[in-house]
This record gives structure tokens, sequence and C-alpha cells, in this order.
């Protein structure tokens, strides 16, 4: 009977938790939402968009992005069938694209500086392209540490309860910050 309260206080604890990850979700949403927001005010105001032709590392990163989303599905259902190994597997191989999507941003920032594109420049929708990548970046980070944690539960001695939480954890935000960043790059394509 004493188990089963501290398992059902374990479950009101882990919702708790998700609740706070769905939060961050929305709070992000608003925060970009509030981005490109400026940048369209800004856009219409001046007549222009950034007016730059986008690095094709963007498309590059975003094909690393979206297999990472796919590699952590697999790891989900491989979890969720019993195959930890492949889990494990998955779940690696998704720390080291979302790392890869890291280094092609950074390297199209490099991209941009070449052409002239600079951060501190006379239009701002060119700094706010700096501006969203470097805080999705940041995002990434966050986003690498949760499957990390993910990761380090399918190799512990945990509870079952504890590795679907946080199996759970990393697939919402990871597959949130996929999605945000394919919305960031067909806006910037849609309104350069």
């Amino acid at each position: 009977m004493v188990q089963s309260i501290k398992q059902e206080e374990l479950g009101i604890q882990f919702k708790a938790k998700k609740f706070i990850i769905w939060l961050f979700v929305v709070s992000s949403t608003i925060m970009f939402g509030g981005w490109t927001s400026y940048y369209i005010v800004f856009s219409a105001s001046k007549g222009k968009g950034h007016g730059i032709v986008l690095p094709e590392l963007f498309i590059y990163s975003t094909v690393v992005l979206l297999v990472s989303s796919a590699f952590l599905f697999l790891a989900s259902k491989a979890f969720k069938n019993g195959n930890y190994s492949s889990q494990k597997l998955f779940l690696s191989i998704t720390i080291l694209l979302g790392i890869t999507f890291g280094v092609l941003q950074v390297d199209a920032w490099g991209s941009m500086v070449r052409t002239g594109a600079f951060f501190s420049n006379n239009n701002a929708a060119i700094s706010l392209i700096y501006v969203v990548s470097g805080f999705h970046i940041l995002h990434i980070f966050a986003g690498i540490c949760l499957v990390f944690s993910a990761l380090m539960g399918a190799y512990k001695e945990i509870p079952l309860q504890r590795r679907i939480y946080r199996m759970e954890i990393a697939s919402i935000f990871w597959h949130f910050i996929d999605i945000l960043w394919i919305y960031l790059y067909v806006f910037l394509l849609l309104n350069s």
C-alpha cells in the first residue's frame, strides 16, 4: 500500500513537471511569434524584408533536424516495444544530429557574415535572423540536454515510470523545436 501511494505521488509530480514543459513550449511560441510579428511590422514600415539570400546551410540544417525527429520517434517506439538497445542507439543518433544542426547554424552565420550581412547593421530584419536562429540554438541545446537525460535513463536502473517521463519530456520538447525551426525557416524564406 505504501508503494502504491509513492507511485501515485510520483505520477502527480511527473504530471506537474510535464505541465511546466508545456508552459515553456507555449511561452517560447509566444516569444518567437512576437519576434516574427515585429519583423512583419518593421518590413512593412520600411517596404523591404531582410533582402538577403539565406545560406544553403539553413536547408541542410533543416533536413538534419527533421531526420533527428524521426530518430527520436524511433527511439520512443523502441522504448515502448522494450527494445532498449535500439532506444539507446536512436537517442544517441538524435543527440549527434542535434549537435550537427548547431554546427551547421553557426556555419550559416559565418556564411552570412562573409556576404556582408552582419548582426549589427542598418537593417533590423537581418539582425532578427541572427536573433531567432540564435535563440533557437539555445532551445536546441536544452533539447539535447533532455534527450541526453532520456539516454542516461535508458542506461541507469531507474524506475520505469521515470524513464517513461524522461522520454515523453524529450519527445515533447524536441518535436516542438523541430516544428519551430521549420516555421522560422519558412517565415524567413517567404519574407525576404
